[in-house]
Parts: structure tokens; C-alpha cells; sequence
């Protein structure tokens, strides 16, 4: 279990692989289809010309995750895959044994790969199974079936010490028992993790288009949350506790990678679409890279990098950015890391109302944590601490 010893937020490396085979119909992250092959070692170089760039902002630093999100990286070859973490580690202090995650698509062809993986020093997948039955993997626009998915949670859990799956609930016409159902299925095949998101339309999605059309019917509120309490409670049960709003893990299992987020840590991006955000000078700066695949490229070969945008923190904006982020913890947040970063403590007066409306409640004397019901309300309570 982590523990108030384990909670240091940490330096963390995210590297963007923009590809995918389709485009699902939900998704909204930085993705493309590019139908001829995509030169590989070319935007590897472009990755460690990056990096290179990266480490002379940050300074030497001592790496204790290094994420590989996309788009699909599992259609990266297993060299390319070794070539990044390379260029990581030739640019800070990457100990043994750190965590180290792949997104992968459960396709065959694609799960053929994870012994190379491994080799290459990949030690957790993430999976996109997304759904466990074939009707609603269709609807989402999975290339793969539940018979492929299935074996290719069983392949990674022979391969990777660690394991995570992604599911997506909510989806129209999903009843309570469907649901319940397929979770206690889910859990059946789980390893140590679990992701589990409500089904949201993104904007600019395929599926804004249908919903706008009155083509696309979305549960209500109150059945969504219900799925929510049932999510909590048959993960709980099974071992598999909540430690975030839609993250479930063995205790000591939980993702490294994003508790550094959450906890308000360090992290650089790299690649297409890429974010980061890391102290310089002694401030907290954003950095975004351009989104267009082949325009980071132009722009890494031109000039050592393709970030295109970002901002230096005020003070204000980073104590905002860590209620949102660390409140979406069961840990909750260390109230005297707030009052540092803000430079003045919460409002007494609404913790207390907060709290009398049972959704915030104290950890100890030095934390804070929303509440299950708060959870669930999450944005409202952060906008009233803010206030």
C-alpha cells in the first residue's frame, strides 16, 4: 500500500506515439491514421533531439516513471520502443526497476510484439480493451473482438510484471446489471489495475456529431451515477479499490506514472501533441508541443524541438492546478504543500460547509480528501475551495 512515506510527487517522462490504426469514435486525444509507413527511425531521432532539448530545461533529474501513451504505441517496433527509453536515460538518472508503461491495443498482431517489448525494458502495459463484449466494441470502433482481447490480457500477464486494462461504462441502452457483470468479468482477468471511465462526448469527436444529430442517446445523470457506486462497490470488494476517481488497484499497485500527475509532480512531453510541466528557474512552466505529426517532425529537425507554446504558473494557477489534481485522490491533498504553493491557506468556513454537506472530509490533521458523494461532484467542490 502507499504509504505518507511514498507520496513524494516525483519527476516523470510521458513520450507521445500519435499514431493509430482508426480513429475511435469517442476519442479526442492527438491521434492519426496515416495509411503508408511511418518512418520509425526518423521520428526516433526526432524523440532524442527532443529530449536532449528538454533535459537543458530541466537540469539533471532523477526519473521515477517513464510513460508511453499515444495514439498507439504498441505499433512502434520493439526497437523503436528501446530507442526512447535510450534517449531517456541518456539525458537524466533512470534507476532499475522504475516503472515503465505502454499503451497497447489488444489486436493479435500487435500482442505479438510484447515479448520484445519487454526485452526493450517495458515492465507495465495499459491495454485499451475498452469493452468485453463484442456488440459495444464495435460501436466504440475497437478494431479488435473479446476473444482477442482476452488473450491478449492473458499474454501480457505471462510477459509484464504489471498489467492494466482500460474499460469504458455508461454507454448507451448499459443497464446496472450489464454492467455489474462485465466489471465482475473484468476484475476475473485483472492482474493488479483497473481504469474504469464513464463514456463522455468529447468535442470534435464522431460521436458529438451523432449526439448533436439526436442520433447517439446517452444515459442520464442519475443512471450514471449509479453505474459510478456500483463501479466503487464491486471493485472494492473484489480487492481492487478505488485510489482515484476512475482508478482501481491491488493496494501497491497503483500507477506511478499518474500519481505524479496527481500529485502535482514534475513531468516532461515529448512528441506530437505532447504536454509538460517542470520547474526552471524556480518556477512552474507548461510547455505543448505541436499537434500534426509530420509539423513536430519539420520543427524537431529545424530546431532541436517542437514545442510551439506554454506559460510560467502564476502562484494562484499552481495552487488551483493542485486541488484539481490531487482531490481527485483517496489520499486527498497535504493542506501545508497548498498553503506553499498559494501562498495562504483554504477557507476554513467552506471546508466546513463542504464537510457538513458531507463532501470533504479530513485525513489526519494535514490533509484533505473529497468524500465518495464528493467525487462525484468533484469540479463543484474544487471551484468552492478556489473561490
Amino acid at each position: 500500500m502507499i504509504t505518507p512515506l511514498d507520496t513524494a510527487p516525483g519527476f516523470g517522462v510521458y513520450l507521445h506515439w500519435p499514431f493509430c490504426a482508426a480513429k475511435c469514435p469517442y476519442c479526442d486525444f492527438n491521434s492519426h491514421v496515416r495509411h503508408q509507413p511511418v518512418d520509425q527511425a526518423r521520428f526516433a531521432a526526432a524523440f532524442e533531439r527532443e529530449l536532449a532539448t528538454m533535459r537543458a530545461r530541466t537540469g539533471p533529474r532523477t526519473v521515477t516513471s517513464i510513460f508511453l501513451g499515444g495514439g498507439t504505441p504498441s505499433l512502434m517496433d520493439p526497437e523503436t520502443v528501446g530507442a526512447l527509453l535510450d534517449a531517456v536515460a541518456a539525458n537524466w538518472n533512470v534507476p532499475d526497476g522504475i516503472e515503465v508503461t505502454l499503451e497497447a491495443n489488444p489486436s493479435s498482431v500487435e500482442a505479438n510484439r510484447f515479448r520484445g517489448y519487454r526485452a526493450a525494458g517495458i515492465n507495465r502495459v495499459s491495454l485499451g480493451v475498452q469493452a468485453l463484449n463484442d456488440r459495444d466494441l464495435k460501436f466504440l470502433g475497437r478494431l479488435h473482438n473479446v476473444d482477442e482481447a482476452l488473450k491478449a490480457i492473458g499474454l501480457a500477464r505471462e510477459i509484464f510484471p504489471r498489467l492494466s486494462f482500460d474499460l469504458i461504462y455508461a454507454r448507451p441502452h448499459q443497464s446496472e446489471e450489464a454492467w455489474a457483470s462485465e466489471l465482475e468479468q473484468a476484475i476475473g482477468h485483472a492482474a493488479d489495475h483497473l481504469s474504469l471511465y464513464q463514456l463522455t462526448i468529447e468535442e470534435g469527436t464522431r460521436f458529438q456529431l451523432l449526439h448533436e444529430a439526436g442520433k447517439l442517446a446517452m444515459p442520464d445523470g442519475n443512471h450514471s451515477a449509479r453505474l459510478y457506486e456500483i463501479t466503487q462497490a464491486v471493485t472494492a470488494a473484489r480487492g481492487l479499490p478505488a485510489y482515484e476517481i476512475s482508478n482501481h488497484a491491488r493496494p501497491g499497485a497503483e500507477s506511478r506514472h499518474n500519481l505524479v500527475y496527481w500529485r502535482y509532480g514534475e513531468y516532461v512531453g515529448a512528441g506530437p501533441g505532447a504536454h509538460g510541466r517542470f520547474i526552471e528557474d524556480g518556477r512552474r512552466h507548461v510547455t505543448f508541443t505541436e499537434r500534426m505529426p509530420e509539423t513536430w517532425l519539420a520543427h524537431v529537425e529545424a530546431k532541436g524541438h517542437g514545442v510551439i507554446g506554454g506559460e510560467v504558473l502564476t502562484h494562484d494557477e499552481e495552487a488551483d492546478e493542485f486541488l484539481l489534481m490531487g482531490l481527485r485522490l483517496v489520499e486527498g491533498i497535504d493542506l501545508p504543500r497548498y498553503e506553499a504553493l498559494s501562498g495562504r491557506s483554504l477557507s476554513n468556513r467552506r471546508i466546513s460547509v463542504l464537510q457538513e454537506e458531507g463532501l470533504v472530509e479530513p485525513v489526519g490533521n494535514t490533509r484533505l480528501r473529497a468524500t465518495p458523494r464528493g467525487m462525484i461532484v468533484l469540479d463543484a467542490v474544487v471551484a468552492d475551495l478556489a473561490s
